[in-house]
């Protein structure tokens, strides 16, 4: 894995080594080859002027559209032929994996400990019954850990590989980049933003509504104008700090009409985002709050059924986010954590350093990179830390029991 170098040479709205036209240039030359057929600018169908892409793999073995969003349009495309092209690596996995059970793995290779991994409500793992496990690399230990291949893999095609299912697959910890570590600390900061959502979800109301942020206290330049866009197309934002133990900064966002609209029922959406950067955390709950605006409206998604626009679904929601915006948020913006570095190989130390002091052991990579493309993809796994809660199945781990049992 390369692992050297990595300075930070474009930061417009988050941290890359080279500009999006860079990366959209390098990703369209193999485009074709993973099946990706299209890229429809659908900006347009929305009121607020964000860029929003949705990007088209027709024969994905997962989901056949992508999203991207940014600051502009290259910045939104190459947001979203990454995450398409991240799945496909993810989909298409060649190098060599071992069909074994848990009991005779590990007396052979360091494994996983696999009481600390997402499980979901119909998990049939049996440590007798044999599975396909891979091979990734321990950044905290420097060693090579065999994980579950079910923790890796996008091929939700049927059938499933032996035992399938034994673990929650999802795309959680997936990412792509420019450079393996800028690819790493996407994914590290993926998995810290659905351990902070579901944290944050899972506390009582009142806890819930203490991190409701003061959005008059936000004083990035680009997070500002994002929200004068909202604010200018007649919509309203809410947003919380979700930052947990761990301590890389976290948010979630909500975009929703302030009044009823009887003839455009959009339901509100929802964005979430963490980053070393607290700027760039922010930005990335409000951009995807955007864009799930318009993955609505476009109604292109696979896994967006009917049942997703109904009114009765969301009215308490809509009520008890109008409801506050009489008092006053309680959370400032400055008071959420904030590092930065020039580099993303101290981005991902230091993210490191903090996954250690909330008492996590292993944060394991997967590479999934081709020789073909080398387009550097990875997937990442921090045992130990939860999964979003809003899927189906999902199964509370210990940090949730953790904080139910104190609400």
């Amino acid at each position: 894995m390369n692992g050297t170098g990595a300075a930070k040479r474009y930061r417009s709205g988050t941290h890359r080594t080279v500009a999006p036209d860079e990366t959209l240039r390098r990703g369209l030359r193999f485009a074709p080859v993973m099946g990706i057929t299209r890229i429809a600018n659908v900006t347009g169908l929305d009121s607020i002027g964000i860029p929003v892409v949705m990007v088209c793999r027709p024969n994905s073995r997962s989901l056949a559209v992508s999203q991207g969003k940014g600051l502009d349009l290259a910045a939104a495309k190459a947001s979203g032929l990454m995450e398409s092209i991240e799945t496909y690596h993810a989909e298409t996995i060649t190098f060599p994996l071992r069909l074994c059970s848990y009991e005779e793995l590990r007396y052979a290779h360091r494994t996983v400990d696999v009481r600390r991994l997402p499980t979901n409500s119909t998990s049939a793992f049996n440590p007798n019954s044999r599975i396909l496990w891979c091979e990734g690399h321990d950044l905290m230990n420097e060693e090579a850990v065999w994980v579950p291949y079910d923790l890796v893999h996008t091929d939700y095609t049927w059938p499933q590989p032996a035992a399938g299912g034994s673990f929650a697959s999802t795309s959680n910890g997936l990412a792509s980049g420019n450079h393996t570590l800028e690819a790493i600390s996407h994914a590290i900061c993926e998995v810290v933003e659905r351990d902070s959502t579901t944290l944050w979800r899972i506390q009582d109301s009142t806890a819930r509504d203490s991190r409701r942020l003061d959005l008059t206290t936000v004083d990035d330049p680009a997070c500002k104008q994002v929200l004068e866009r909202i604010e200018s197309a007649g919509l309203a934002t809410a947003a919380w700090e979700t930052t947990s133990d761990i301590g890389i900064a976290s948010f979630m966002c909500v975009i929703f009409s302030p009044q009823e609209e009887p003839t455009r029922n959009i339901p509100p959406a929802l964005g979430s985002g963490a980053h070393p950067a607290r700027s760039v955390a922010l930005l990335r709950a409000l951009t995807e709050a955007a864009q799930g605006r318009l993955t609505q409206i476009a109604g292109s998604r696979d896994d967006a059924g009917r049942n997703r626009y109904g009114d009765h679904r969301y009215s308490e929601t809509l009520d008890s986010l109008r409801r506050p915006r009489a008092g006053a948020a309680a959370r400032s913006f400055q008071k959420a954590p904030d590092w930065d570095s020039d580099s993303l190989e101290s981005d991902v130390a230091w993210e490191l350093d903090r996954l250690r002091g909330a008492g996590v052991e292993r944060a394991i990579v997967v590479d999934l990179t081709k020789d073909a493309f080398r387009i550097p993809v990875v997937r990442v796994i921090v045992p130990g830390l939860e999964g979003l809660n809003e899927v189906p199945g999902y199964v509370p781990g210990h940090r949730a029991r953790a904080v139910a049992a104190r609400s």
